[in-house]
């Protein structure tokens, strides 16, 4: 099976990456940590201006009323009160409270009706009931998950001298409240707007202002922004206060009033987008959605699949980024992803449009952390290539240079590079080889390969290969030296000189003794790693090498031969004693000058 290249194998795995995290946003399942940074950065409270005022049916209500439901002459009572200036009465008094049915007391449901026909100026609420519910279209069926399955209206004397409109407050799926419905179609009524609209366009109608249009919606819903916390619109006063006429009514003139429960335990209490720890009762989530029509600001949800599509290009793209990103780059590379995507985000907010806040700032810096450890363990396993390649041929300031340049010294493949090339061989081994017993043989060859091996990285070189007794060397290469030749050189007098103390030992101990023949040339050759994927070693080839090999093969024991090249570049700093053309060396024409190396300063 043919191996899948490594580009390629990259390639696959950003994108399967960048997928992945498209796919995990899609599903939703960061839809709830989404909606709490969202909330977070886009909602911000503000002071109300005091046109709306909520008058709570709170505490000090229940402690004088006694529990609700109370008779509904209070609540009579009440609009009667704030109404009873014609001159300074209320733009609009809506009541956040249903009073569905006839009561037990026909007088006092006459006496409410009465009290909103008069004032003109009063908003009541009705309130659906939803559910699933099974709809049958001849041999067709389907599941409406959002049916309407009740409504409770006022009772008919207050449904005519009163407006309408719904107060269903319905949470998203995490059970805060950022939409509200704007509409619900009522079977045999028609289409009874969202209790808050019909108190702005009342609002409108008593200040002579024209009403702002209405927001668009997704599935009969709309996105606002909140204006003030809980508590924003209370000024601590109480249905009580209107009732004993504590309070002057000239105080709310002009002003909308909202009269709704304001308690505890009165199960009218939501989390918003604008505080998910307090609870915001009903009655203010109707103020603020009054403030939204006012301001007529309802900033719209980007198309999710635009933003899914937005999001796998961004990881794509910063994956194939941070891929081998010095950390520095990767991490200027991520503040800016971030830090561009959160000043987008603000930007198109103002401007009406909402994009999802955490799934690019969260993926990126997912990406960015597995990208920063992939490349350190990367860079670690290169570095151990690197050192298990050529840790044990190149002396340890090559290998330190070698490391800085990582991968790239370990590519398959070779360049042209002038090299200084040495070759050394045991003259006189298989005699002596022929007379001793094999662990005898290999002790001593082992003795002197450790000593060509020694030479070579004191002197900074490339051990290429060890082939029987012979060793072949080379230096300027894999990274530029100084001087290399002065360097292969001063490796072959270092054996040449530490063969004559091995020499003596082999003498006193097996009566035989053996040396070194080295030869030594310089000029271009391949260098690089060659071989295939699976199995490659770092070598030089080409005429060069060559040279130095028939060099070495013509050199009696203890003499080193040089090419005339090498000579010209020692200069002064060597003695040689030229063989001109007496020493034939194989693929080289007649005449190719060979020199002995004896002395090096």
């Amino acid at each position: 099976m043919e191996r899948i290249p490594k580009r390629v194998r990259t390639i696959g795995a950003i994108l399967l990456t960048a997928l992945c995290f498209t796919l995990l946003a899609a599903s939703g399942l960061t839809d709830s940590a989404d909606g709490a940074a969202s909330d977070a950065y886009y909602q911000h409270a503000t002071s109300a201006d005091g046109l709306i005022t909520v008058v709570g049916m709170d505490q000090r209500a229940v402690d004088a009323l006694g529990p609700m439901p109370w008779p509904r002459t209070v609540i009579a009572d009440a609009i009667a009160y704030l109404n009873s200036d014609p001159e300074a009465r209320p733009a609009v008094i809506a009541i956040d409270t249903l009073y569905v049915g006839e009561s037990a007391d026909p007088a006092a449901d006459a006496y409410l009706a009465a009290v909103c026909a008069d004032g003109g100026n009063v908003v009541v609420a009705g309130a659906g009931t939803f559910g699933s519910d099974l709809i049958i279209e001849g041999e067709d069926f389907s599941v409406d998950p959002r049916a309407l399955l009740a409504w409770d209206e006022p009772y008919p004397a207050l449904k005519e001298a009163a407006a309408v409109g719904h107060i269903n407050a319905m949470a998203d799926a995490d059970g805060i409240v950022r939409h509200a419905l704007l509409s619900v179609e009522v079977p045999g009524e028609g289409t009874v707007m969202s209790f808050s609209r019909v108190i702005y366009e009342k609002y409108c109608e008593a200040a002579g202002l024209t009403p702002g249009p209405l927001p668009r919606t997704s599935d009969g819903f709309f996105y606002f922004p909140f204006t003030a916390p809980g508590g924003g619109y209370y000024d601590h006063i109480s249905v009580i206060d209107l009732v004993d006429g504590e309070i002057d009514p000239a105080v709310f003139a002009g002003r909308i009033v909202l009269i709704g429960p304001y308690a505890a335990g009165m199960q009218d209490e939501y989390r918003t987008s604008l505080d998910h720890a307090a609870p915001t009762y009903g009655v203010e989530i109707q103020a603020n959605i009054v403030d939204a029509f006012r301001r007529g600001f309802f900033p719209r949800e980007v198309s999710r699949l635009l933003q899914l599509i937005l999001l796998f290009v961004l990881c794509l793209g910063l994956g194939f980024f941070f891929l081998d990103r010095p950390v520095l780059q990767a991490f200027l590379g991520w503040a800016g992803t971030v830090v561009g995507w959160l000043f987008l985000c603000a930007v198109l907010y103002r401007a009406g449009h909402i994009l999802r806040v955490l799934p690019v700032p969260l993926f990126v810096t997912i990406l960015f952390v597995a990208s920063v450890a992939a490349n350190y363990i990367r860079a670690r396993m290169e570095k151990h290539r690197v050192e298990n390649t050529f840790g044990h041929y190149v002396d340890p300031a090559v290998m330190r240079e070698l490391l800085e340049r990582g991968s790239d010294a370990l590519e398959l493949g070779g360049t042209m590079t002038d090299i200084a090339v040495l070759f050394v061989d045991i003259r006189g081994f298989t005699t002596m080889s022929e007379a001793l017993d094999p662990p005898t043989v290999v002790e001593i060859i082992n003795r002197y390969l450790t000593l060509t091996t020694e030479c070579i990285m004191k002197n900074h070189g490339t051990l290429d290969k060890f082939v029987g007794d012979c060793t072949m060397a080379f230096w300027n290469a894999p990274i530029p030296q100084e001087d290399p030749v002065y360097h292969a050189c001063k490796a072959a007098m270092d054996m040449v000189e530490g063969s004559r103390a091995v020499g003596e030992e082999l003498m006193e101990r097996f009566g035989r003794t053996v040396s070194f023949g080295v030869g030594v040339h310089f000029g271009p050759a391949v260098v690089g790693n060659i071989g295939a994927p699976l199995r490659m070693d770092y070598t030089a080839i080409g005429d060069t090498v060559n040279t130095a090999a028939r060099l070495e093969a013509n050199a009696p024991g203890g003499k080193i031969y040089i090419s005339r090249v090498v000579a010209d570049i020692l200069g002064e700093r060597a003695r040689t004693t030229s063989l001109g053309g007496s020493v034939p060396l194989k693929g080289k024409a007649a005449g190719f000058e060979v020199l002995t190396l004896d002395a090096l300063e």
